[in-house]
């Protein structure tokens, strides 16, 4: 049984999901890829490897699922190319991990989103060349909520903001980025404040236009995703425009990551979705 399918007694179709018996005592971390998948002509033909080896291959290989060194970031849950909840013919991959939590002595500060990306993209071109057009990333906001103090330039996020400055002005990329509290009003609610949070924030990595409430997601209406993760299906939400520094999975997973941290200060206990699109 492919780790994180369960299947169920009474031979319903088996569905992703997470399995109890795997690494990660923390929430479900979800990631999807959108956009086009070229696959390589010299990848052998036999090569059974598909998404998910590769990227817990490659979590091995930079040290965040090993018990060896440093603490793992996370536990493997599943990972695959179609899923039973999409209805996006653009995905390309999933991926979905279990969050390390290693206590109170060490409480999660921050989410993994940056390596997190970067790793189910970097498995995902190992399948092909990629042409990345949006990102959706499920961001299990209560597991921070706990222990971050309410002031927004404390956010840990923002000491890291710097590798991302001065960077080539060619590579900015017209985005926008909608986040999304599903049945739960609690991203409306504080839409103004993470408007202003992000304006005056020490921070060049994304910069913020003009935001709505509201608006349908910019690339599906359903997320490749149990309802059951968050609360979803996805209803409340308000989309920022803004341009990003670049486009790439470090960008983006910093910009997940810092968001995440925002929507926690300011009282969001439930899972954000945030969907990032290309648009020029």
């Amino acid at each position: 049984m492919v780790e994180g399918v369960a299947v169920p007694e009474d031979g319903e179709r088996a569905r992703p999901g997470v399995d109890p018996n795997s690494p990660g005592n923390g929430s479900p971390l979800f990631a999807a890829l959108y956009g086009q998948l070229a696959p390589h002509p010299w990848r052998d033909p036999a090569d059974d490897r598909d998404a998910y080896v590769y990227f817990h291959e490659r979590s091995l290989a930079l040290g965040w699922l090993s018990d060896v060194g440093a603490p793992r970031l996370w536990g493997m849950n599943d990972a695959g190319h179609e899923h039973p909840f999409a209805d996006d013919t653009s995905l390309v991959t999933w991926f979905q991990v279990g969050l390390e939590l290693a206590g109170a002595d060490r409480p999660l500060t921050t989410l993994p989103t940056q390596p997190f990306l970067r790793c189910a993209t970097e498995a995902t071109q190992r399948l092909g060349t990629l042409n990345l057009s949006a990102v959706q990333l499920l961001l299990p906001v209560r597991d921070l909520a706990a222990v971050l103090a309410p002031e927004p330039a404390l956010s840990p996020s923002l000491l890291t903001a710097g590798w991302f400055t001065p960077g080539d002005p060619r590579e900015r990329a017209t985005v926008r980025i909608t986040l999304d509290s599903g049945r739960v009003p609690a991203v409306p609610a504080v839409a103004a404040t993470l408007r202003e949070q992000l304006d005056r924030a020490d921070q060049d990595v994304f910069r913020c236009g003009e935001h709505s409430r509201g608006d349908h997601d910019p690339l599906t209406t359903r997320p490749p995703l149990s309802d059951q993760f968050w609360e979803g299906p996805p209803g409340h939400r308000v989309t920022f425009a803004g341009t990003l520094s670049e486009w790439s999975p470090d960008a983006l997973g910093w910009l997940g990551g810092f968001l995440a941290e925002l929507c926690a200060r300011n009282g969001i206990t439930t899972p954000v979705l945030l969907t990032a699109s290309r648009t020029a």
